[in-house]
């Protein structure tokens, strides 16, 4: 009945005016402050009656600037604020940043250091899909789930506090290995957690896979076809739950991904539960990472010794004034690296996570740019959304686990 080609938020607003001056459509704006947006977020919405007749999302309400303020910081002052991109995923965006530096600067990581980064990576992949699932479970009425998923999330906090002081914004990697080695009970901690979550992740879908609630919340809603999501550029969850079996770690691996055995989990139907199953099966393929990694954890340093970009040693500084000068010249001046440019993509929580550096040889970034999976999967909300009711919205925004700091950079 009414116009569903894809159109700019410009073009929208002055359809939309000219639908309601003959009392077709209705103008609704979601946000930017809605609940379910999952951040600050505005999604303008044109309604015959409660169906969506088109959708463009509109973002930079949380915009920070952080891509050009990278650039104007040292190569390892920047690395403190890929944690404020995504903050779900802040050892993820890390291990990006760090892995671009490594490969211009040819910089070999300590096998210890490989294992513990894949350690911290899955485990925070596990914690950003509780976090997914839990407010989702509050979107769509199964409000336990949100205190449930939680508690297991609190464990996992507790280990990266553990490891580096601090919950969330750690910046515990660093080019060429770790900011330090991990103490001693790290080991028992994440042993504990993974006696204890396989039956937690039991009872998750026992609340919610066969709940006829949820099931119809979420089944045959925003349906995209295994060809629409590649065309869109979709990655992660999202596209996997429509069938293609696309994860970096299988087929980029980094961080020695290629030593681990797991499986990738893939929708068949495309909709939101399917996307619910994938994040499920998900969080167990990340534990048995995180079982192999621990099972085979190396001893030896953590960091790399080559000292043109690593600081020595904070053992060495109260011995040798060589060392002392080593370090205060790299904090104050920082390291050059070779001019060149490189593109360092990882497997997120969300999708394809990706850094693109550009070095002119002096010791900061001439340009950073990221790919971020939340703005490329906010850009086929119109085609997820079109020809559902306008209350199947909040469970397709929240199937595709968009985090706003990973959109506004």
């Amino acid at each position: 009945m009414y116009e569903t080609t894809e159109v700019t938020l410009d073009e929208l607003k002055h359809l939309v005016s000219n639908r309601a001056l003959e009392g077709d459509t209705v103008l609704l704006n979601m946000g930017p402050q809605h609940p379910s947006t999952h951040g600050v977020l505005r999604v303008l919405l044109e309604l015959d009656g409660e169906v969506v007749v088109n959708c463009v999302p509109d973002v930079g309400f949380l915009h920070t600037g952080i891509e050009k303020n990278m650039e104007a910081k040292l190569w390892e002052q920047a690395a403190v604020m890929t944690d404020r991109l995504d903050y779900l995923n802040t050892t993820g965006n890390g291990l990006a940043y760090c892995l671009a530096i490594e490969r211009l600067a040819e910089l070999e990581v300590p096998p210890r250091a490989q294992a513990i980064r894949v350690i911290l990576v899955e485990l925070q992949r596990i914690a950003s899909h509780l976090v997914w699932l839990g407010t989702h479970g509050l979107d769509l009425g199964a409000l336990s789930m949100f205190l449930y998923c939680f508690r297991e999330r609190e464990a996992i906090l507790d280990i990266l506090e553990l490891c580096s002081g601090q919950r969330m914004m750690a910046t515990f990697f660093r080019p060429g290995g770790l900011w330090r080695d991990v103490p001693a009970d790290f080991e028992l901690a994440v042993r504990r957690f993974l006696r204890e979550f396989p039956r937690r992740v039991d009872q998750y879908e026992a609340l919610l896979t066969k709940n006829p609630i949820f099931m119809n919340r979420t089944k045959k809603i925003g349906v995209i076809s295994a060809e629409d999501a590649l065309n869109w550029g979709l990655t992660g969850p999202t596209l996997r739950g429509s069938g293609p079996k696309y994860d970096l770690r299988k087929v980029q691996p980094y961080s020695g991904y290629e030593q681990y055995d797991f499986e990738v989990p893939t929708g068949t139907h495309g909709d939101v539960y399917d996307r619910y199953q994938v994040r499920m099966e998900e969080m167990r393929q990340s534990m048995r990472i995180v079982q192999q990694a621990l099972d085979m954890l190396p001893y030896g340093p953590v960091r790399s010794d080559d000292r043109k970009y690593v600081p020595p040693p904070r053992a060495e500084l109260g011995t040798s004034m060589e060392a002392v000068i080593h370090h205060f010249k790299l904090w104050t001046e920082g390291f050059n690296l070779p001019k060149g440019s490189v593109y360092s993509p990882v497997e997120s929580p969300r999708g394809e996570l990706g850094v693109y550096l550009e070095s002119d040889g002096g010791p900061k970034p001439l340009r950073v740019h990221w790919r971020t999976p939340s703005f490329i999967h906010l850009q086929a909300l119109p085609v997820l959304s079109r020809g559902h009711l306008v209350a199947d919205l909040v469970g397709i925004i929240g199937s595709i686990d968009i985090v706003l700091g990973d959109s506004d950079r």
